[in-house]
């Protein structure tokens, strides 16, 4: 999926064309639901994120702006900020409808060892991996901004990032 593709497609978009809106939907639908099913762990929960990341592409189309990234990048950040949203308010929900009476110990307790693990396989990273990281799936920051951030070269921070989180992968399947 290039962006030679999607750019004529989301600028015919900003202009309120359907059938390119529709086009754009189809090129990049199942990336962008694959990475908030992803995110979320959760199908119906996914696929109102894709919903909603959709009405807000067609919305913002003409928001785009190529220098600060590809079509698809811009698209793929709207999902995760949309994900992320969706991750809140439903940890929200669960923590409110869990009661006092409704307190399961064994449930807090393997999540509490997962926790735990994590973040033991967080504390072996190197510092760049662990701050880019945290930046980036905790504060939610791009990576043009995690760029502006630490002022490192996007490839660098891409790098950390990505060896990162095979690093955690890796440790967390032990």
């Amino acid at each position: 999926m290039e962006n030679d593709n999607l750019l004529p497609l989301l600028c015919k978009t900003a202009q309120g064309n359907k059938a390119a809106f529709a086009d754009l939907y189809q090129q990049t639908s199942a990336k962008l639901f694959a990475i908030s099913l992803n995110m979320l762990s959760n199908r119906a929960h996914a696929e109102e994120v894709l919903q909603e990341a959709f009405i807000k592409i067609w919305h913002n189309a003409s928001e785009y702006n190529s220098s600060k990234g590809t079509v698809i990048s811009w698209m793929i950040s709207i999902v995760r900020y949309r994900s992320l949203d969706a991750l809140r308010y439903h940890k929200v929900r669960k923590e409110q409808a869990m009661g006092d009476d409704e307190y399961d110990e064994q449930a807090v307790d393997v999540s509490y060892d997962e926790q735990t693990k994590l973040v033991n396989c967080i504390e072996q990273l190197d510092p760049q991996q662990k701050q880019a990281i945290h930046l980036a799936y905790y504060k939610g920051l791009s990576h043009g901004e995690l760029v502006n951030h630490i002022e490192t070269p996007l490839g660098t921070v891409k790098s950390w990032i990505r060896r990162g989180l095979q690093q955690l992968q890796r440790c967390l399947t032990l």
